[in-house]
């Protein structure tokens, strides 16, 4: 009995192998390969999955999800012949498993060296200062290479990235030195714009006052030759209403004469015609105050009715 038993225990282990071989349960976004005495049969897909125990056979569990593969820094020459070493991330996803796991040993290695050498030949073709302001138009370059390369292996490449770029440290220091003097030559010219532009403002400023205290002046010139001009007209107007003689004139002419001669400027003073006129009028006014006009009684006229008759 006992040998029974025994035999009945191995074939209940075998039977539970044999169904847990069978059933294949498949989690979601991922798929595997199956070979049939070393062939590939074919590919299962997310959920639960039957095969025949001990003849198929997983060869490979492959996840569908989009991966993201950082690269280490790789040397690259550009075309002015300085190194710099550049840092790439490469975010790609698996779209036919049997493809991944027959087409290629590792896509991983291959991905990471077809990026290596895409590098080279695209930097090979610029300077550093284009490398350094062209990052779009190297990930699109890269990107199509290895979207074009890893097709036929089952894997599209969705986004090539480069995470850094970096010089080497003599020429960090010079870029760094002409950035310095970049900034300053701006600080200067904003300095001496803003300097300029406050001039110019300055300047406005005293134009506007001088045009401002001009028309002022004229203003005031023009009020002041307006009220003199009817000062004197009103002085006219007083005279020719009062209607007065040639002696009171000539006597005005007389007392107008020290006015006109005041000041220090006045070398050279012209004398009106009229004054001719006026002392003529004033020096027969006079001529009859000699004669004994009457109204008007002098020494000297005195003096001559005094003196005795001569002999």
């Amino acid at each position: 009995m006992q040998p029974i038993i025994i035999v009945l225990i191995i074939l209940v282990v075998l039977v539970f192998i044999a169904l847990i071989k069978t059933i294949q349960v498949i989690p979601q976004a991922s798929a595997a390969i199956v070979e049939r005495f070393g062939r590939y049969t074919r590919t299962l897909n997310a959920g639960l999955n039957i095969v025949v125990p001990f003849i198929d056979s997983i060869r490979n569990r492959i996840d569908l999800r989009e991966q993201v593969v950082p690269f280490p820094p790789q040397p690259v020459i550009t075309q002015d012949n300085l190194v710099v070493n550049i840092d790439t991330v490469i975010y790609y996803q698996v779209t036919d498993a049997r493809a991944a796991t027959y087409e290629v040993a590792s896509y991983i290695q291959a991905i990471e060296q077809l990026t290596v050498t895409t590098l080279r030949n695209i930097i090979g073709g610029m300077d550093l200062e284009r490398t350094l302001t062209s990052r779009e138009e190297i990930n699109a370059a890269l990107r199509g290479v290895l979207d074009e390369a890893t097709g036929k292996w089952g894997i599209r490449v969705n986004r090539v990235e480069l995470k850094a770029i970096e010089p080497p440290t003599s020429i960090q220091d010079s870029m760094e030195k002409q950035m310095r003097a970049d900034r300053d030559k701006r600080a200067a010219i904003l300095q001496a714009e803003g300097t300029r532009q406050s001039a110019i403002l300055t300047a406005e400023g005293e134009k506007q006052s001088a045009i401002l205290r001009a028309e002022g002046e004229a203003k005031a010139s023009a009020l002041r030759a307006e009220g003199e001009a009817q000062a004197i007209r009103t002085v006219f107007e007083s005279i020719h209403a009062g209607d007065p003689d040639q002696k009171l004139l000539s006597y005005q002419y007389l007392q107008m004469l020290p006015k006109i001669a005041e000041g220090d400027a006045n070398k050279l003073w012209i004398v009106p015609s009229e004054i001719g006129d006026a002392l003529k009028g004033l020096s027969g006014a006079f001529g009859n105050l000699g004669n004994g006009a009457p109204g008007f009684d002098t020494g000297a006229s005195k003096e001559r009715r005094e003196e005795p008759p001569v002999d």
